[in-house]
């Protein structure tokens, strides 16, 4: 794995997103056996890294059985012709691992075309890159080689891919719009969060399905929707799609339709991994997306999820229970003010607070009921 520290980050923030990227890695199915990390005022713009450090990771892999590169940042086609010119190693960037984990976790026809039109767009850019091989053969000044040839044309069909794609995603919109439209005039209520917080772990045990959930991320990709009924209030509660650092744009943009599930809900459940270090900046990561989506005025309860995890984490065996419990009323404390009472701190996997959450999410959809619809109020209450 490849890192850039340049001056808009610094060395412990690549180390982070190194570490995640090698989740990344894991989840795909790699191990990752190297790190490099290269200072630079701003990337190279023919190798990214330079030739220098370029050179010393492909020392590295002559003497190892490296199958592949994963560069942190986005690279363009050029980039990583060069790069794989001077390692002769298989090289790919941050954005095309997520694609490849999308690609093996859609499920439904809908992710299925995302993924799919996501990769067309991620691809356009880079096809001159990948027939570099290809130009000038026919030789001569003003010659217009084979691979140039080649590449036109197979712009011509991607483009027309995307189009095509972008056509049927759309149809598969509007039956997916239709489908909401017929829910009724159920509060919506949807769980958003970083990938791998704990979203799919809380909506099997609010709901009492069985969403698939697992330590790894991007688990979940098609968004799942769920009747519930709290002391005989009901509600519908969808799991999202988890958002990441460096989220690729044309990623989010193919899919809009899983998102629209967090646009046009009526309250936002966003979970946080508080046992994680730097959960305060994947909050932030969050927070940044929904205000893109048009999404951040709408009532949020923050859930501090792994909560026995942070305190396994952060207090030692031998600390007196009176001082735990100090420390997390001054966390619990804070947490309440910056989010104006909004907040819950539980565990999934033990089932701490459940309760609290519960009647937390039973209140915020009874306000809404009787703040939308007054005349039903009390035959529903």
């Amino acid at each position: 794995m490849v890192g850039l520290i340049d001056t808009t980050q610094t060395e412990e923030q690549v180390q982070e997103w190194l570490d995640e990227l090698a989740f990344l890695a894991e989840t795909a199915g790699a191990v990752t056996l190297k790190r490099f990390t290269q200072k630079l005022q701003h990337p190279d713009s023919k190798t990214f890294i330079g030739k220098g450090k370029l050179e010393e990771i492909r020392t590295y892999i002559a003497l190892r059985d490296i199958q592949v590169v994963i560069f942190d940042d986005e690279l363009s086609g050029s980039q990583i012709t060069n790069i794989e010119k001077i390692l002769d190693t298989k090289t790919i960037d941050r954005s095309d691992l997520i694609l490849d984990i999308f690609a093996g976790r859609a499920r439904t026809a809908q992710a299925k075309l995302q993924v799919e039109l996501a990769q067309y767009q991620y691809l356009l850019p880079r096809l001159r890159g990948m027939w570099k091989h290809l130009e000038r053969l026919g030789g001569g000044i003003g010659t217009r080689g084979p691979g140039e040839t080649e590449i036109e044309t197979d712009r011509r069909i991607v483009r027309e891919k995307i189009v095509l794609l972008r056509r049927r995603l759309q149809d598969v919109d509007r039956q997916a719009f239709t489908q909401r439209k017929d829910r009724g005039e159920f509060v919506r209520v949807a769980l958003v969060g970083y990938t791998n917080v704990g979203k799919s772990t809380l909506m099997n045990l609010l709901s009492k399905s069985d969403v698939f959930a697992e330590n790894k991320l991007f688990a979940t990709l098609d968004t799942t929707t769920r009747k519930v009924v709290f002391e005989n209030t009901p509600f519908l509660l969808s799991d999202t799609v988890g958002f990441i650092r460096k989220l690729p744009h044309h990623l989010v943009e193919s899919f809009k339709s899983t998102l629209d599930e967090v646009r046009e809900a009526d309250i936002l459940l966003h979970v946080v991994d508080i046992s994680h270090p730097r959960y305060e900046e994947q909050l932030g990561v969050v927070n940044k997306t929904l205000q893109e989506l048009h999404a951040f005025d709408k009532p949020i309860l923050v859930i501090f999820n792994k909560i026995d995890q942070y305190e396994a984490n952060t207090f030692d065996p031998w600390l007196e229970d009176s001082v735990k419990n100090e420390l997390m009323n001054e966390l619990k404390g804070r947490w309440d003010r910056e989010t104006n009472g909004n907040c819950v701190f539980v565990s999934a996997t033990e089932r701490r607070n459940i309760d609290d959450l519960r009647r937390t999410i039973l209140d915020k959809v009874k306000q809404l009921y009787k703040t939308r619809y007054p005349y039903k109020s009390e035959y529903l209450f």
